[in-house]
């Protein structure tokens, strides 16, 4: 006979045989959540690494809306695309003045994907004051992770770009069944 759990008992050790209770984060093999066990990695490059990336410098400089489009579509996975995401932090950008106020919604959600650590300082900070360097930042990331920036999700998907497993095509399958 088991008796009832304390107040004080702060952890359940769940039977051996039995899968750990699910909890929406990756479980490794040996049963621990990965997302609470992995550290958080470095960004590819510097904040202030602009000038690393000329293109995506002046795009960003004069343009950019069609730097966060761009962004905003991959983080999204496409189901945002990138005129919508350029043309709502164009409007944004001429009613508040602030497409950090946007903008800085997209690096957290980058950053929680590719567990990049919270640096300089929290994500609205750095878009507050380098929304340029920032967008800059976030856009060489993705393309150092694989993405063609201008092809957008659905491009980086048809090209099979960062080894997403496509689906076989019908002779390969019907070799398969021989």
């Amino acid at each position: 006979m088991m008796n009832p759990p304390t107040s004080q008992s702060h952890y359940v050790q769940q039977p051996y045989n039995q899968p750990p209770p699910a909890t929406g984060f990756p479980v490794n093999h040996h049963g621990y959540n990965n997302h609470h066990l992995k550290a958080h990695q470095d960004w590819s490059t510097g904040l202030f690494d602009c000038f690393s990336d000329i293109q995506s410098c002046c795009i960003t400089c004069w343009c950019p809306c069609i730097t966060f489009g761009r962004i905003a579509e991959i983080v999204d996975k496409g189901t945002t695309s990138c005129g919508v995401s350029g043309g709502l932090y164009t409007l944004i950008c001429c009613f508040t003045g602030c497409g950090c106020l946007y903008s800085c919604i997209y690096r957290s959600k980058m950053r929680h994907e590719y567990m990049l650590k919270d640096t300089p300082c929290c994500d609205c900070l750095v878009h507050y004051c380098c929304e340029s360097c920032a967008l800059c930042q976030e856009y060489r990331e993705l393309q150092n992770r694989g993405f063609n920036m201008p092809i957008g999700w659905h491009g980086n998907v048809a090209q099979g770009s960062r080894g997403i497993a496509m689906t076989p095509t019908a002779p390969a399958v019907e070799h398969m069944i021989r």
